[in-house]
């Protein structure tokens, strides 16, 4: 018997798809955004319906397929794990079940079959060499493959791209937001505590709900974006939940994508290069302020703040600024990672990622597009 919201998995093989044509050996270097991420994975999911026609083993067989010719030209990614597993006692809670845990590699890949009829796939990515949107890359060329299509977008891994100035200009602004992490204290032990750990939820959010959240927050006659409204709302929500601490400061941070930032004034070659680089090219600014006032200023307010600290890092000139600064200090950590400091004053601290650019339509293998991703 499986307990009640419990979901079962029984593994039925793992593999090593490797790059269908021999390659040669590729040492990839770390650029110098990639040094600003902690060795933390990242995953996906998909979930395709009404699957039964085609056959799980078939399907297996097209991803594996695909895969191998996809790694030709995503060779950062090359000897991916693959794992194929049946799926019994669906039920609401699929923590830790459809997307794979990664035990070595850049990228491990499980497909799920549903006793419905349904296929999951689920991807796990090493966050150091890939951000969100070189994975997006990948998963749409992998479909491309599948479906026998030329790939849609070559990657680009040319490091030169993110080359720092000559002369370099080191931003005294920039140890704000990031710390070298030879300066950082030891780790100390995890403490064993039951009731911290974290809880995964999943939200539908109309876009009607979103135009409402953007005309409460543009009541003062500024207009902010859709990701600047609903980051303020959430900031709002979790300061919601710290009540015991209203004079404590919350902070959150906001994934920034520098690849149009860097394209700003640069030539057709070099913005053609850049929105195909795979990699990581990502800051991560964050504002604080007191609990109380996150929960009792109006939305408005709130909103004003993010597009502040916002403000600054979406230029050239940070993206730019940001390479020299991790010259100067590399390796180097986000300091909303790490919670900022040891001040008693420190509260609750996150970070929002938006997938608003992620083409999950586009990842159809052959039998549909996901209709969950």
């Amino acid at each position: 018997m499986v307990a009640k919201g419990e979901l079962r998995v029984s593994i039925s093989k793992k593999e090593v798809v490797a790059a269908e044509l021999p390659l040669q050996e590729h040492w990839l270097p770390l650029s110098n955004l990639d040094l600003l991420l902690p060795p933390v994975d990242v995953g996906v999911l998909f979930c395709y319906q009404n699957t039964t026609s085609h056959g799980f083993g078939a399907m297996v067989g097209a991803l594996k397929k695909a895969m191998a010719q996809a790694l030709v030209s995503y060779y950062a990614l090359a000897d991916v794990e693959l794992k194929h597993l049946n799926l019994y006692n669906p039920d609401d809670t699929f923590e830790g079940k459809l997307v794979p845990n990664k035990k070595k590699g850049v990228l491990t890949v499980q497909a799920t079959q549903l006793k419905c009829g349904g296929l999951a796939v689920g991807c796990t990515f090493d966050h150091r060499p890939v951000d969100a949107y070189s994975a997006n890359m990948f998963l749409v060329s992998w479909a491309d493959m599948a479906q026998s299509k030329p790939i849609s977008q070559l990657p680009s891994f040319r490091r030169s791209l993110l080359n720092l100035r000559r002369p370099g200009c080191v931003d005294p602004k920039l140890d704000v937001m990031y710390v070298p992490i030879s300066t950082l204290p030891p780790s100390k032990q995890p403490i064993e505590d039951d009731d911290d750990h974290l809880i995964s939820h999943i939200y539908y959010v109309t876009i009607n709900q979103l135009n409402h959240l953007q005309s409460l927050a543009t009541s003062d006659g500024h207009k902010r974006t859709k990701l600047e409204v609903f980051s303020a709302f959430l900031w709002k929500m979790v300061a919601q939940c710290d009540t015991t601490n209203d004079h404590k400061i919350i902070k959150m941070g906001i994934v920034v994508d520098g690849r149009s930032r860097l394209c700003e004034g640069g030539n057709e070659e070099y913005t053609r290069l850049m929105g195909s680089y795979f990699g990581n090219v990502l800051s991560i600014p964050f504002g604080g302020e007191r609990v109380n006032e996150v929960i009792e200023k109006p939305l408005c307010w709130v909103a004003e703040q993010v597009h502040d600290f916002l403000e600054n890092a979406v230029t050239k000139d940070h993206f730019l600024g940001l390479i020299d600064w991790v010259e100067a200090f590399e390796p180097a950590l986000a300091k909303i990672y790490i919670g900022i400091g040891s001040s008693s004053e420190d509260g609750p601290a996150f970070v929002v990622s938006s997938g608003q650019r992620f083409q999950v339509s586009k990842v159809d293998f052959g039998w549909g597009k996901p209709f969950f991703g």
